[in-house]
């Protein structure tokens, strides 16, 4: 549940261990979570927090993005998630002041889809650093 917010998905997740190496059970996390309903896909949203910053980034960054997630939030009803593990820590906060920005301009049905999407690829890197024996 850690990984994602669906219990359906943690469900179906564990109702196929044992797994015979890791690319099996990230196949089974992504088989799992496009199978998500819309309301699986709220429940696992709603448990989400918002991405945030690192706490030594600049104060103005921080004052930014509490505004444009408030603003998301505010347009769509959930946390707004993002996968950031393609990018190196410095290039964070461009990715998620140019990320959430862009996406407060998706239509609700446009949102829900990048949201899913987004989802999913947290749950498969958070799945993977936990093999890992990494936070």
């Amino acid at each position: 549940m850690t990984c994602c917010g669906s219990l359906r998905w943690a469900r179906r997740v564990a109702a196929h261990r044992p797994y015979p190496d890791l690319d099996a059970l990230l196949a089974a996390c992504d088989e799992a979570g496009y199978d998500l309903t819309p309301t699986d896909m709220h429940e696992a949203l709603s448990r989400e927090s918002s991405a945030a910053l690192h706490p030594r980034a600049p104060q103005a960054a921080h004052t930014a993005l509490a505004a444009a997630h408030a603003a998301y939030e505010s347009r769509f009803g959930h946390a707004f998630v993002i996968c950031l593990d393609k990018y190196g820590p410095d290039e964070h906060l461009d990715q998620l002041l140019t990320g959430i920005h862009g996406r407060l301009s998706h239509e609700p049905d446009e949102e829900r889809s990048v949201s899913a999407d987004e989802l999913r690829a947290l749950a498969r890197a958070r799945v993977a650093r936990a093999m890992a024996g990494r936070p």
